[in-house]
């Protein structure tokens, strides 16, 4: 019997893209960390305008593209979109260290940003179409942390650079990355079947539905009000989240001023706080999540409303000063909430939307979560001048009290997943024309 033929296999393939998803976060983020040790070499990097500029290269970028990326994933195999974005760039995070100038870093940010863009909306309704019901909450919250492992590892970029050079730091990452894209090339496959649906437990069917148009497909989600539902509340989440990513280490550093500690300690009790919290909250939220769905189909809602719930308080509590046992506390309970949320929200899309347009459908969330990101990122750098860091963390929260209303009043799905709805309906369609025939 075949790997891929294995009961086992989709957990495999869990494991497989776990470190997929490390690699993504780890060579995006060590850039921002290595811009002293860059600057040593390339003096642009020490202007604070020009090394946010090509920071922000890359999400504008990325978040253009994921849309675009989705609707490719559906309709090609997600094995070689994964295997050829890792590659991709990987490949650039090698010839990174060989750049000279501005221009060159910035240019390869760009294509680095289309290469990863393709990556989540594959992997994500891989995952989904490989976990059919049990465990998928579960196995969509593990892989997210690896994006969770990979921004932590990213921020020691500094550190191996320190001690070897950045040109060497990009260039190992690199060649790591491309020779696990070609062990993937052995080990990763596609879901069987993929594109023909089974109508029913009793009938049978191999006949393929028949294929969308890009702008058919795009048609078909848009028009869907769950969808916009689910597009505002993961848009409004993003806000906090990468405002956490972003500026939680100054915020510590703010808020333990009194008490002499300075970015060197705040910044990574700020990092360990929410990945360590958020890898618990997927570990509570992707099995409650799981268990509740076969007791009430909102139940996948309902944990993640739990989840976007915990982060009103948290939010409200990181905006109090001097006091280190309450600001982790807070950045722990944020974390945890927002590791029950991000485990749920593939699943939750799938209750709502055709595996046919799912890789397109979380193409466009992750565009928005990411251009909120960056709008969030520059945002904050102002108001903080005027209203200060923690008030604004705590502004945030408002934002989430009308994103879990609206997620509990208007999402009310029929099934744990919209195929089974799909092929349901078809069924009764036959049926009915049978007995119309018969008649």
């Amino acid at each position: 019997m075949k790997l891929q033929e294995k009961k086992f296999y989709p957990w495999v393939v869990v494991g497989l893209l776990w470190v997929v998803a490390l690699l993504n976060y780890m060579d995006r983020q060590m850039l921002s960390t290595m811009q002293m040790n860059i600057a040593n070499d390339i003096s642009a990097l020490k202007n604070a305008e020009a090394f946010g500029a090509l920071m922000a290269i890359f999400l504008w970028v990325y978040g253009f593209f994921s849309p675009f990326s989705g609707a490719v994933a559906d309709r090609v195999s997600r094995k070689w979109l994964i295997v050829g974005s890792l590659g991709v760039w990987s490949a650039v995070t090698y010839l990174m260290g060989y750049c000279t100038d501005f221009s060159q870093l910035m240019w390869l940010r760009g294509i680095m940003g289309i290469s990863e863009a393709l990556y989540i909306p594959s992997a994500l309704s891989l995952i989904a179409d490989m976990f059919t019901g049990k465990g998928r909450s579960l196995a969509i919250g593990l892989h997210m942390t690896g994006l969770y492992c990979g921004q932590a590892l990213g921020g020691f970029g500094a550190m191996v650079a320190t001690n070897w050079s950045w040109q060497a730091t990009f260039h190992w990452f690199g060649i790591i990355g491309v020779a696990y894209a070609l062990v993937l090339i052995f080990l990763l496959h596609e879901k069987a079947g993929r594109g023909k649906v089974q109508k029913s437990a009793a009938v049978k069917s191999t006949s393929p539905k028949s294929k969308e148009t890009v702008i058919e497909s795009f048609a078909v989600v848009f028009s869907n009000i769950a969808f916009w539902v689910i597009l505002f509340f993961f848009a409004s989440s993003s806000i906090p989240g990468w405002a956490t990513k972003n500026w939680l280490p100054t915020l510590f550093k703010d808020n333990f001023a009194s008490l002499n500690i300075g970015m060197e300690w705040a910044g990574p009790i700020a990092t360990l706080t929410i990945a360590v919290s958020s890898f618990i909250g997927v570990m509570v939220g992707g099995p409650l999540s799981d268990k509740w769905v076969k007791k009430n189909v909102k139940g996948r809602i309902y944990t993640s409303a739990i989840g976007l719930s915990m982060m009103i308080p948290s939010l409200v509590l990181l905006a109090i000063p001097n006091s280190i046992v309450l600001s982790v506390l807070a950045g722990l309970l944020f974390g945890v909430g927002y590791g029950m949320f991000d485990a749920n929200n593939m699943p939750i899309l799938c209750q709502f939307v055709s595996s046919r347009q799912r890789a397109m459908a979380y193409g466009f969330m992750n565009s928005l979560g990411v251009i909120m990101g960056a709008v969030t990122t520059q945002v904050l750098g102002g108001l903080s001048e005027s209203l200060g860091l923690g008030k604004c963390f705590a502004l945030m929260g408002g934002i989430l009290v009308i994103a879990v209303a609206l997620q509990l009043i208007v999402l009310k799905p029929k099934s744990d997943d919209k195929d089974d709805e799909e092929a349901d309906a078809d069924v009764k369609a036959e049926n009915l024309a049978a007995d119309t025939v018969e008649i």
